[in-house]
């Protein structure tokens, strides 16, 4: 291969574990951020992996499909998931972090680590030859998904996505919202809990059937990503779909009445001051001013000062089995390879993981190997073999979940026992494939330092 240094363009999850993974295996790499020089809607500041959507990386324990892969990750030795240990917050099972210091530990790993150049300029076109690393995340600027668009032959790289409002600690009602985490897990208090009753949550939804809301032509609602519907899209099929999703109150108790509340808007912890707390699920593309008054509407935030509103964004990814091969590498070209949310899968935790398989697989190209295709028993083979393998017709980026994994031959009759044994499964798979692979994993503190690691 002409070039021994990879090229990674986007320094978020995935560009950032790409270069990480490359570099601790001896391969010098040029790890290209646009920002700050070249902004973007969304982002706030120069630092990479800045998270600009939820602060929380989901479950930590193994019997969750989150927590499988995190456990994975952590095993293969992922700077994202080490760095996210570090800067976590109290969230029940949940790893959410201090989305500030968790960027600053990023990059002062990646610009500390003496092979890794970052490079602070827009790529405007994918590199004619050499390793390369496509990662720039959802927000991929229009000079590159044009050079994308024409590189893959499709006309549609784009879907929306929606982010959660953030409010001002200080101005919560603690009077009227309850600490409390869902069956009391983690500390059993992580969580702010604003309950409330059935006539509260009539007005509320009767509110938001009548918001103001950004305009989406059909076409474009078309483009919605599932995982992450706006609340106001989510109301629309329903009076009790909100109850049901991200207001269900199962696994909680208002403390003042003993009782479970209709509904419940759970805030997360956004900072370690506790200063700053985020609405759990209620990403939305109102009007500025409609989130104001429908918001303050729940008990607890009448008064409530929001430090970021929600917001609708265009997100940018390829129809991956169309393109890729089970080593994110694409079908046209050996040495050019996607990872994150461009690649075609959705989540943080997904995203790192795709960043992973490909900076392990440039790195293996660079050094005359065959870049690793894992197990299908684990959770980082089922996304491989999801991203190439997806039916390509109806294509939507996914979060890894147990039912991407094969069945166990002899499953447990109970929902838990199964995950359990699944979970144990991929964990002895991804072991010894680990020790009869070329590469080696990084040298990694394997204590557990969290629930399910």
């Amino acid at each position: 291969m002409a070039r021994s240094r990879v090229i990674v363009v986007g320094g978020g999850l995935a560009g950032s574990e790409a270069a990480w993974q490359c570099a601790c295996r001896g391969v010098p790499v040029s790890l290209f951020e646009m920002r700050p020089q070249t902004p973007t809607a969304v982002h706030r500041t120069d630092r990479l992996a800045e998270l600009v959507c939820s602060n929380s990386f989901k479950s930590l324990e193994t019997l969750n499909a989150h927590g499988l892969l995190k456990a994975e990750l952590r095993l293969v030795g992922s700077l994202i998931i080490d760095c996210a240990l570090d800067a976590r917050l109290p969230a029940g099972a949940a790893l959410a972090v201090d989305r500030e210091a968790f960027a600053e530990r990023v990059t002062t790993r990646i610009t500390g680590h003496p092979l890794i150049e970052l490079e602070r300029e827009e790529v405007a076109e994918i590199p004619s030859a050499g390793p390369t690393i496509l990662a720039t995340g959802p927000l991929c600027s229009e000079r590159l998904a044009e050079s994308i668009c024409g590189f893959t032959g499709q006309d549609n790289l784009a879907f929306y996505d929606a982010i959660s409002p953030i409010i001002d600690g200080d101005t919560i009602d603690r009077e009227v919202a309850f600490r409390a985490s869902r069956y009391g897990k983690g500390s059993g208090d992580d969580y702010l809990n604003c309950p409330l009753n059935r006539s509260d949550y009539e007005r509320f939804y009767d509110a938001l059937e009548c918001a103001d809301a950004a305009e989406l032509h059909d076409f474009d609602r078309q483009l919605l990503f599932e995982g992450c519907l706006p609340i106001e899209e989510l109301a629309r099929r329903g009076r009790d779909t909100l109850r049901f999703g991200p207001m269900k109150p199962v696994g909680l108790t208002d403390p003042r009445t003993g009782r479970r509340p209709w509904a419940v808007v759970q805030l997360r912890q956004d900072n370690l001051a506790a200063t700053h707390w985020s609405m759990v699920g209620f990403q939305n593309r109102l009007r500025f001013a409609e989130q104001k008054r429908l918001f303050r509407m729940i008990p607890g935030l009448q008064r409530a000062e929001f430090v970021r509103l929600g917001m609708i964004h265009r997100n940018c990814y390829i129809n991956s089995p169309r393109i890729l091969r089970e080593t994110f590498q694409t079908r046209r070209r050996d040495d050019l390879l996607f990872a994150g949310q461009l690649s075609g899968v959705e989540g943080y935790t997904e995203s790192t993981a795709s960043g992973m398989i490909a900076g392990i697989g440039a790195a293996a190209l660079v050094k005359g190997h065959a870049p690793p295709v894992f197990p299908p028993q684990t959770a980082l083979g089922s996304l491989q073999r999801y991203v190439a393998h997806a039916n390509p017709e109806n294509y939507q980026p996914t979060n890894f979940a147990f039912g991407l994994l094969p069945g166990l031959e002899t499953p447990p009759k109970s929902k838990r026992e199964r995950r359990k044994a699944t979970a144990a499964r991929a964990i002895r798979a991804l072991g010894t494939y680990l020790k009869s692979v070329a590469f080696e994993p990084l040298a990694v503190d394997l204590r557990p330092r969290a629930a399910g690691l």
